[in-house]
């Protein structure tokens, strides 16, 4: 009788839009990562901005937590929306993460490699900004939502080809004769690829929301 009469209750739409602005937020946050990674002396103001989006990102995480507690019927299973949110969150972490090493070793000129991982970035995250608001339109939309998982994942595929790359070139270069350059480089780059793991992770979630309701 429970799940009869749930099924027939209005569910909550905040939802959508929560996970909309929040996609929003990181498409800003890659997009200032990609220009923190073309050096300067505008990096520490860059830094500066990921970690205002990251407050941002998180502030729409708190609402979206509170609304699963307060919301009778949600559009997905609570522990779901959870899962998702909590995995695009990680994604603007990760660049605040990367800002924060930056700025720790007063970097201010970037690998190429560096920035092609970047660039990577930002498409993952614009790819995580078209699939979203098409969660609200699950069942019509089933198809695209699985094609754009596909492309975030390849993005991330391409981000781990570049952090090969971009540890095989550190290590010729600095590997003997500066072991400094070489730990901090591995360091930035260890960040970037967690940036684009976390954006797997957001496609997997969403991939397994096509997959549980449709």
């Amino acid at each position: 009788m429970l799940s009869w009469f749930q099924a027939l209750m209005p569910k909550e739409e905040r939802f959508f839009d929560l996970f909309a602005r929040h996609s929003q937020v990181i498409v800003t946050g890659a997009e200032t990562l990609q220009r923190l990674l073309e050096g300067g002396n505008d990096v520490p103001r860059f830094c500066r901005e990921i970690k205002q989006r990251e407050n941002e990102a998180d502030e729409i995480t708190r609402e979206v937590l509170l609304a699963v507690r307060r919301t009778f019927i949600t559009p997905f299973d609570r522990g779901d929306i959870k899962d998702l949110i909590n995995s695009m969150d990680d994604a603007i972490d990760q660049m605040h993460q990367t800002a924060k090493a930056i700025t720790l070793f007063e970097l201010r000129s970037f690998d190429p490699i560096m920035q092609q991982m970047g660039e990577t970035i930002v498409q993952a995250a614009k790819l995580t900004a078209e699939a979203v608001p098409l969660l609200s339109s699950l069942g019509s939309q089933s198809s695209r939502l699985i094609g754009l998982t596909e492309d975030i994942t390849r993005m991330e595929e391409r981000s781990d080809d570049l952090y090969d790359e971009g540890l095989k070139n550190l290590f010729r270069m600095h590997g003997s004769s500066n072991p400094m350059a070489f730990i901090i480089g591995t360091e930035i780059y260890g960040n970037l690829e967690r940036v684009a793991d976390a954006f797997d992770d957001v496609a997997n979630e969403i991939h397994g929301l096509v997959i549980e309701h449709v």
